[in-house]
């Protein structure tokens, strides 16, 4: 049921995006993230839709890979939709029934929005989960947020607990989907039956999975202990990260790419 979602997961092709540092795709993804936010018009946010669609290209990823990053948070996305046609009603009125108003503005607004969060859920795949490691990820926001130690805050502790969180999403996944099949081989069923009764019948799962879960913890952390893991001093890297011409390279044609919607933006106001 669950396996399909790849959420969290390395899928490796081997390309450019795959061999770039990952420090220069963090800063990308930083870019494509306030990018995102800027457009507002429908030309602009069409062009990010094609640049969208060129990443994935880019990195190789299979379409249908794409699609079990992004069904996982379509409830969420058509929420917001609803949410905001619902509740943006000024403008011109294109269907009403009681207190219920829809406008042109909220259904062009709530478009918006929703495009917004599956873009920027394809790029956060792509850029970061899809093409590097999570021990890459780790790293990569340990060097970057390296000057913070200068006001002793943890940077290590912090790169390895988000690193250890992505780590972890596939393996909860896949716990979640042993824990249903087998309520399900008990007489379990989630399918039918009023939504009392079906949010009744997840705490079978959940129950099993937070005993799971804090029994992985617990094990994690006997064996960091056991190999005398005692935070970052004194620590080096075995393959420390180093950016060549190639990820300059990478890093500056991706950045032209999204800043181009975003001039797109300002040229039709």
């Amino acid at each position: 049921m669950l396996n399909n979602i790849s959420l969290g997961r390395f899928y490796d092709t081997g390309s450019v995006l795959h061999r770039t540092d990952p420090r220069v795709k963090i800063i990308l993804y930083m870019v494509f993230l306030i990018a995102i936010f800027m457009i507002k018009t429908g030309p602009s946010l069409a062009l990010f839709g094609i640049v969208t669609v060129v990443q994935i290209i880019v990195a190789k990823i299979p379409l249908k890979v794409i699609r079990t990053t992004v069904v996982p948070v379509l409830p969420l996305i058509i929420f917001i939709f609803l949410l905001n046609v619902f509740t943006l009603t000024t403008g011109n009125v294109l269907w009403e029934w009681k207190f219920i108003r829809i406008t042109d503005y909220g259904v062009s607004r709530a478009a918006l929005m929703a495009c917004r969060l599956l873009f920027l859920i394809i790029s956060t795949s792509i850029l970061l989960t899809l093409t590097t490691t999570p021990l890459k990820i780790s790293d990569a926001l340990e060097s970057l947020c390296s000057p913070l130690k200068l006001i002793k805050i943890p940077v290590h502790e912090m790169a390895m607990m988000m690193s250890i969180a992505l780590r972890f999403i596939p393996t909860l996944i896949s716990e979640t989907n042993k824990i249903m099949n087998a309520q399900v081989s008990r007489g379990a069923d989630y399918d039918t039956g009023s939504v009392i009764r079906r949010v009744k019948g997840y705490i079978t799962v959940l129950i099993p999975l937070f005993v799971s879960s804090f029994k992985r913890a617990e094990e994690l952390a006997i064996a960091m202990d056991a190999r005398c893991y005692r935070g970052g001093t004194g620590r080096t890297k075995l393959n420390p990260l180093r950016i060549t011409g190639r990820d300059i390279a990478v890093g500056v044609i991706f950045t032209a790419v999204a800043v181009i919607p975003v001039v797109l933006e300002y040229i039709l106001r």
